[in-house]
């Protein structure tokens, strides 16, 4: 039983004899890495490279599953990519618009004390 599901994935069209497998497979850390950036503050993020890391995630995660054969390993470290590029870019505009609203609240103190 066992014996026959390893030789099934391992002459897979995807499985660890192609690049197939072991791209994926190292993607993994990007995706890692970018989980790794949730403890940083978003100010040190940039927009760029999520923006890229999500685009992509995307665009292959939908390419995997079109290719022959499908990829489904592909699929789902591409799927992570693209999460884990979306949350940074929203924490990114998060922290962005507030930094707007506290500026945009300091000056309408000013032009406050300025009247009075």
């Amino acid at each position: 039983m066992f014996r026959a599901k390893f030789s099934r994935f391992w002459n897979h069209p995807a499985g660890p004899k192609t690049v197939h497998f072991w791209a994926p497979a190292m993607k993994w850390t990007l995706v890692l890495s970018g989980i790794s950036d949730y403890t940083r503050a978003p100010q040190y993020l940039s927009t760029r490279q999520y923006g890229a890391l999500a685009a992509t995630g995307a665009i292959w995660t939908r390419w995997s599953l079109v290719i022959r054969p499908k990829n489904y390993f592909n699929a789902t470290v591409n799927f992570f990519l693209a999460v884990v590029g979306g949350v940074q870019l929203s924490r990114i505009y998060v922290y962005n618009y507030q930094q707007k609203r506290i500026k945009a609240n300091s000056e309408t103190e000013k032009q406050k004390q300025n009247l009075a």
